[in-house]
């Protein structure tokens, strides 16, 4: 593996993660209603700092073979959108557009898995659960939006 990529991924997704330090789950964020199945605030770090090693370790086997450049494009976008979902969600508490944000994001991750796959199966089945997280993530998003009516109407 070269150590030298997988620190430029990293940087890109320690970058994005940044966005959670910026605009943390405030006392909005803890007033709304949400599915009793939402996860502990604890698992939230470590899912992703776990899912960002993986990420970042699929793009560095993935970004040095031939045919890649289409799973490096979706990654480039993945993480963007990444980073975009938690201003978006938390910082302008735009719960439908945090909505929108994640179906996209959901979008780029498959694409960045099915493109990976092409050339790499480990990097592919590395992006597995990042792509289940985020279905997760996109879940959540959706019921705390149906549950909280009354904040649509007030931050759309």
């Amino acid at each position: 593996m070269d150590w030298s990529l997988f620190v430029v991924f990293l940087a890109a997704c320690c970058a994005a993660a940044a966005t959670g330090s910026m605009f943390p789950p405030d006392k909005w964020y803890r007033d709304l209603k949400k599915p009793v199945w939402t996860p502990k605030d604890w698992m939230f770090p470590v899912a992703w700092t776990t899912l960002y090693l993986m990420s970042a370790h699929a793009a560095t086997l993935v970004a040095v073979m031939d045919g890649s450049a289409m799973g490096m494009a979706f990654w480039a976008l993945q993480i963007g959108l990444n980073a975009l979902w938690t201003p978006v969600f938390f910082g302008l508490k735009r719960i439908r557009a945090g909505m929108v944000v994640l179906v996209c994001l959901w979008i780029s991750v498959l694409g960045t898995l099915v493109a990976f796959s092409t050339v790499s199966s480990i990097a592919a089945w590395l992006m597995a659960p990042y792509l289940a997280w985020v279905t997760v993530a996109g879940a959540l998003n959706l019921a705390v939006w149906k549950l909280n009516p009354d904040e649509i109407t007030q931050t759309a």
